[in-house]
């Protein structure tokens, strides 16, 4: 049975395992290996995971299956009318079992749950990830695109998704 945990730095080492696990999988076919070890730690260090839930107000939020950690969603706050679905990942092995959809369904809840009013939800998602379909499946709309420079040369080449939450 699947069941949902928020996270706590206590668990930053379980995120990065996860991510570990999920990541260069996800994005192999798509960037370089080069830009996978440099994203890793810019978004996965425990430093950086450190910063984004004590300062920058991301919620992470852990999908378990029994004691297994098999997946994660994190949240931010941008204002009033706005949060950032900043990351969504579930486990290989364990794609295609709605493990996807039940930490989408939590995060609009979440959402619902600490906004004062009808807000917005955005997503970048790379223009090559096949979990495009995934996120026009839920409601979620194509609403621009851009490239992104995150150092070292390397940019993302991102769809800027987007859902109204009432």
């Amino acid at each position: 049975m699947l069941t949902l945990q928020p996270a706590t730095t206590n668990d930053i080492d379980t995120i990065r395992q996860l991510a570990w696990n999920i990541f260069p999988a996800t994005y192999r076919e798509i960037l370089s290996p080069g830009q996978i070890t440099y994203m890793m730690e810019w978004m996965y260090s425990e430093a950086s995971l450190r910063t984004q839930m004590e300062e920058e107000c991301h919620t992470y939020l852990l999908a378990r299956d029994g004691d297994e950690a098999i997946g994660y969603v994190s949240l931010q706050p941008e204002n009033d009318q706005l949060w950032c679905l900043q990351k969504i990942y579930v486990l290989p092995e364990h794609q295609g079992q709605h493990v996807g959809s039940f930490l989408f369904d939590h995060a609009i809840q979440f959402i619902r749950d600490h906004s004062t009013g009808p807000c917005a939800m955005e997503l970048h998602v790379n223009r090559e990830n096949k979990a495009l379909t995934f996120y026009q499946s839920k409601g979620m709309v194509i609403d621009s695109e851009g490239d992104f420079p995150i150092g070292q040369g390397y940019e993302m080449n991102d769809y800027i998704m987007r859902m109204e939450i009432r």
